[in-house]
Parts: structure tokens; C-alpha cells; sequence
């Protein structure tokens, strides 16, 4: 599963629920070594952060229900997708 549509609508709601800064001060390589241990909560705050990008209110309010790590391997995800995106856009 990957994460589709808005991605700045998702990096804005992680955003808002001070998700970010956190995740910034990470070492990504070990906390990625972990993700193993909660994938089932990861790829549903993948599929909720797909299916509700309309509403900024309504996708923070359906992301508070996950654990700060689950939201951590999120955002984390939206940086890879961000990267993997401008590293295509640079090569064309």
C-alpha cells in the first residue's frame, strides 16, 4: 500500500498534531527497524490518511486515534513519498 492523492494535506494534519517536529529529532533507521512490530495500525493510518484528504478536521480527527509511533511511521512515510516524488520530477 502506498499513500495516494494530497500528500501536503496529510504532512499539514501530521503537522497540526505535532507529529513533525518529533520525528525530525529521530534516528529514521532504527525506528524503521520497528515498524515491523506495529504494521497492521501502520497500513490502517495509511488507508485513513488516503480516504480522508477532503477535510482537514476530519483527517486529524480520525489520525488522533492512532499512537504517537504509528502517526511517527506516517510521517515518515509522507517523506519518502515526497522524496521519491521531486526525485522523478527532477529527472524528467
Amino acid at each position: 500500500m502506498y499513500l495516494q492523492g494530497n500528500l501536503q494535506a496529510v504532512f499539514d494534519a501530521l503537522y497540526h498534531l505535532g507529529v513533525i517536529d518529533p520525528v525530525l529529532k529521530m534516528d529514521w533507521n532504527k525506528e524503521l527497524n520497528d515498524l515491523a512490530n506495529c504494521a497492521d495500525e501502520f497500513f490502517l493510518a495509511m488507508d485513513i490518511a488516503n480516504t480522508h484528504q477532503a477535510s482537514m478536521e476530519d483527517l486529524m480527527s480520525q489520525l488522533q486515534i492512532f499512537d504517537q509511533k504509528t502517526l511517527s511511521y506516517l510521517a515518515m512515510e509522507v517523506a519518502r513519498e515526497f522524496a521519491d516524488f521531486h526525485s522523478r520530477d527532477c529527472l524528467h
